[in-house]
């Protein structure tokens, strides 16, 4: 008799979407169970504010709102990469690269992290990194490693480097400004010190995982961590490249290619803030209208840009790329909204993601969070207070993804306190810096990462099955090393 059993279904993985949501409702109940909950920040006191049905309802859409210079900057982006990916450059190029490489395309991991990384430590490196996602995901593809493999090449990387701050204003900068506010005058040396021993730690780790997975995946494709699904459709987004056999880069192409790179490499450069950290290359020469050489294109000149000035600049040279590549107007138009559109599922988890923080924030559960550890960890010996500290961050950086937004309501609170216990405050800035990049890799509430990975055609469960390990590894030696920090500096 012939066998006619079903095979049984593998069960489906939760959408990055559904995520969100159960994160979202677990919020709003927690709000619900401690209503009324005092705590003081500052000297100021506040309580607990139970979230509505409204509230919940209405939380993805004031996230939009609260989100929309990053979403409108991804549509663009989104359409960039639409007139981009007309022309072919971009599949052409990634072929004739992986040829030139030779089978060596192993060496490209450590050496992109380490760039990622150094964007990170110096400027804070996050959300502008969401463009390099289907890069490297198209050309670790073609070099027979799989998607995954190139979205943790960016996000651990660029992780990293904001764990390991030594200069990033967001982080770094933030925190020392909040500590001087209350009468502490932070360390530098401390911070740079402190911060490469991390950032090296961290780097040398993240980057002997991936490699690791990398080799595994190479050797076997079979073993990779992505679902069938995730497999079909990243292949059926940037699985071209790998068909391109002897591929030819034209004139035109070449020129795309150009173009391509200087919109990017124009963004990075735009986006350090080069006054904070000492520089002043791109405001000297300023007009009488108090107008830099460097701001004629936005109004506002390269090291202060953000999100709405890049969009701007996306779409010129979006324009232009679709000009050199030869496409008539309709062509332009007609791929820039193709590539708009193929982007909106991304646009909407960034804005579901923001969601659940504008929740937090209005109910006042962050506040909460923050006030009643920082009491626990009061009167704590040194081991207990720098791993307790680190714990502590780790917590409020779901709650807070903003670093910036963290330092300036943490550092009052965690600075005083490290100081009356006998410890270094600086070092509670490195606690701060570290804990807040450890989670920074795979909280569920940054848009940029949930936007990278669906660039990436991965699911967030897929995400946190690989990152498990490492976060866990990187927290062990940052705890390590801190401890080491709080007991000796």
């Amino acid at each position: 008799m012939a066998d006619t059993a079903v095979p049984r279904k593998k069960g489906e993985m939760l959408t990055s979407f559904s995520i969100i949501l159960i994160l979202l409702a677990v919020v709003a109940v927690l709000t619900i169970v401690l209503n009324g909950a005092s705590y003081t920040i500052n000297d100021e006191e506040g309580s607990v504010i139970a979230a509505t049905l409204s509230d919940f309802m209405m939380s993805p859409v004031r996230g939009f709102a609260d989100a929309i210079d990053v979403c409108l900057f991804v549509m663009v982006l989104g359409g960039f990469l639409g007139i981009v990916n007309k022309t072919n450059a971009i599949v052409d190029g990634i072929a004739v690269l992986v040829k030139k490489m030779g089978g060596n395309e192993l060496r490209l991991i450590p050496i992109l992290m380490g760039l990622f990384a150094l964007g990170g430590t110096t400027y804070g490196m996050c959300e502008e990194t969401v463009g390099f996602y289907a890069l490297l995901s198209a050309t670790m593809m073609a070099a027979g490693f799989d998607s995954l493999t190139g979205a943790m090449m960016v996000l651990l990387g660029a992780g990293v480097g904001c764990l390991g701050s030594t200069v990033n204003p967001f982080a770094v900068g933030a925190a020392a400004a909040s500590l001087d506010g209350v009468g502490i005058k932070g360390n530098q040396a401390i911070f740079i010190g402190l911060g490469l021993i991390l950032l090296l730690a961290s780097y040398l780790l993240a980057v002997f995982f991936v490699l690791q997975y990398a080799k595994r995946v190479k050797a076997d494709p079979s073993r990779t961590l992505m679902s069938a699904s995730e497999t079909e459709s990243a292949k059926a987004q940037y699985g071209a490249a790998s068909e391109q056999g002897d591929a030819v880069l034209t004139g035109k192409q070449k020129g795309v290619l150009v173009l391509f790179a200087l919109a990017f490499i124009v963004m990075i450069i735009s986006f350090i803030p080069w006054e904070d950290l000492g520089f002043d290359w791109f405001n000297p020469g300023f007009d009488p209208d108090g107008h830099s050489w460097s701001s004629f294109l936005t109004g506002v000149p390269l090291g202060q840009w953000y999100f709405q000035e890049a969009t701007t600049w996306f779409l010129l040279l979006g324009i232009v790329i679709g000009i050199v590549g030869g496409m008539s107007e309709h062509e332009i138009v007609d791929e820039f909204m193709a590539g708009a559109g193929d982007m909106m599922s991304v646009v909407m988890v960034i804005a579901l993601a923001r969601g659940v923080s504008v929740l937090m924030a209005a109910t006042g559960l962050d506040m909460y969070v923050l006030s009643a550890a920082s009491t626990a960890l009061a009167g704590t010996s040194g081991i207990l207070f720098s791993i307790g500290s680190y714990l502590l961050y780790f917590l409020l950086s779901f709650l807070i993804p903003s670093t910036s937004g963290m330092a300036g309501v943490s550092m009052p609170i965690m600075g005083p306190l490290a100081q009356q216990l006998g410890f270094n405050p600086s070092v509670m800035v490195m606690t701060f810096c570290a804990a807040s990049g450890v989670v920074n890799l795979i909280t569920p509430t940054s848009g940029a990462i949930m936007g990278g990975l669906a660039l990436s055609r991965i699911e967030y469960s897929t995400w946190v099955k690989f990152c498990a390990k490492i976060i866990l590894a990187l927290s062990v030696a940052c705890m390590v090393i801190l401890t080491v920090a709080f007991m000796v500096l």
